[in-house]
């Protein structure tokens, strides 16, 4: 079954809806970063190291990372058995609760280490809910998309991720500035201050699931084709296996790259090149903005050039000027805001802009009856490694020197992506059809 050209109301509504489902699932995923970062010690006892502290803030952001595969196991076998939009319904008010429930928490002075216990399942189980969004409500988007068009609105729906870190930036920003943080452990924000932006991410969740249900419909394509007995078994058979590992390859470079950059860099800039956290946080909102643009040219290019090469193509660059870039940045720029910022920003749109691919990319390598579950664990299971970043950082320290571990990271990032694009075949015109 091939779709007209022009865009239906209901492609319009589903791509519309995908987008702003993933901008909500990515306000949440980075909600214990740039909100609950400078409050974690509401949940930590006095005399805890500041290595374990840092330590246990990459866990609690990792957790839900983790989850995110167990979430995309789950929902994705129920978006290809009974529908990707009570899927999507069902996942997102499960997400939209379980931070709810974060902003609800008590610390460290109330119930001890029960409280770091509690954030942290609910981090987990966050996670889960949050694997099921992208992977019921994105192929549900691409089924309805015109194959001439895939790469560009699929690149849209991957700009909610950008679009939410400037978003849950400046909340937290507003947040700071009207509720002091000065004081420590004692002052309003830590306090209860880090909430609210929690209680905002509840809100959007909620606000979002009563949109998807009034304006969405199943997608036709679903509704049309024949059901896998076991999506998930069907997924690991025959082709189907081929394909999801090439694209765990492919996207086990995606990750690497992703942690090594936009999880890395701002700490590196504050704590190696001694640029103030404040500069950092501005100047990454602008990085952002730019990268929203950079996915939608990734998106058009490679409906022209096509996918595979563009994806080895930015594999290669990614390896040797990304690298390059990073060690550059790293070892000559100190107490230079300015060039900092502007290397960071750079070396960020060449590494990262390669995933307005994803989304596109994945959904193309599936057919119908297995799209969901192949989509979801593609895109997510192949995060579980690169999410233990922090802990291989650690590990190659005893190599070289700490700061230029994420250069290797980025390098191992590059190369995996080359590899897995090199080993899959060109998607731009797979015709998505019913399966009878």
């Amino acid at each position: 079954m091939s779709h007209p050209e022009a865009l239906s109301t209901n492609a319009k509504r589903s791509i519309w809806a995908a987008f702003l489902g993933f901008f909500v699932d990515m306000f949440d995923v980075y909600l214990p970063i740039v909100a609950l970062g400078p409050a974690i010690q509401y949940f930590q006892p006095k005399s805890m190291p500041s290595t374990v502290s840092t330590t246990i803030y990459f866990v609690v952001f990792a957790i839900s990372l983790i989850g995110r595969p167990l979430g995309a196991t789950i929902f994705g076998h129920y978006a290809d058995k009974i529908g990707r939009k009570r899927t999507t319904q069902i996942s997102v008010t499960g997400f939209a609760i379980v931070t709810l429930l974060i902003a609800l928490l008590p610390g460290y002075q109330q119930i001890g280490i029960w409280g770091l216990v509690l954030l942290t399942f609910l981090r987990l189980l966050d996670g889960i809910f949050l694997g099921g969004e992208y992977t019921s409500a994105s192929p549900l988007a691409m089924e309805y998309c015109p194959q001439s068009k895939r790469g560009f609105y699929g690149a849209l729906i991957m700009g909610g991720f950008p679009a939410a870190y400037v978003a849950i930036s400046l909340v937290t920003a507003f947040v700071l500035n009207i509720v002091p943080i000065a004081g420590g452990l004692n002052s309003p924000y830590v306090q209860w201050g880090w909430r609210i932006p929690f209680i905002i991410g509840a809100l959007i969740a909620f606000v979002f699931v009563w949109y998807f249900s009034r304006t969405v419909q199943e997608s036709e394509l679903w509704l049309e084709s024949k059901k896998a007995s076991s999506p998930l078994k069907e997924l690991f058979t025959g082709d189907n296996a081929k394909n999801f590992w090439q694209v765990f390859i492919l996207m086990s470079g995606f990750w690497f790259t992703l942690n090594s950059t936009v999880s890395t860099l701002p700490g590196l800039l504050i704590n190696y090149l001694k640029i103030p956290s404040s500069v950092v946080t501005n100047g990454f909102l602008v990085i952002n903005v730019f990268l929203f643009l950079g996915y939608l040219s990734a998106g058009v290019i490679s409906q022209k050039m096509g996918r595979r090469p563009f994806l080895i193509s930015m594999g290669i660059l990614t390896t040797v000027v990304g690298s390059l870039l990073y060690w550059y940045l790293l070892s000559t720029v100190t107490n230079n805001a300015g060039k900092a910022l502007f290397l960071a920003g750079i070396l960020e749109i060449l590494c990262i802009s390669v995933w307005g691919l994803a989304t596109t990319y994945i959904n193309e390598r599936f057919h119908t009856s297995v799209r969901a579950s192949g989509f979801g664990l593609g895109y997510s299971l192949a995060v579980i490694i690169p999410s233990f970043y922090s802990f291989f950082m650690l590990w190659l320290s005893n190599l070289m020197p700490y700061q230029y571990t994420a250069v290797v990271l980025v390098v191992l990032g590059g190369l995996l992506t080359t590899i897995g694009a090199a080993l899959g075949p060109e998607t731009k015109n797979v015709i998505f059809r019913a399966e009878k």
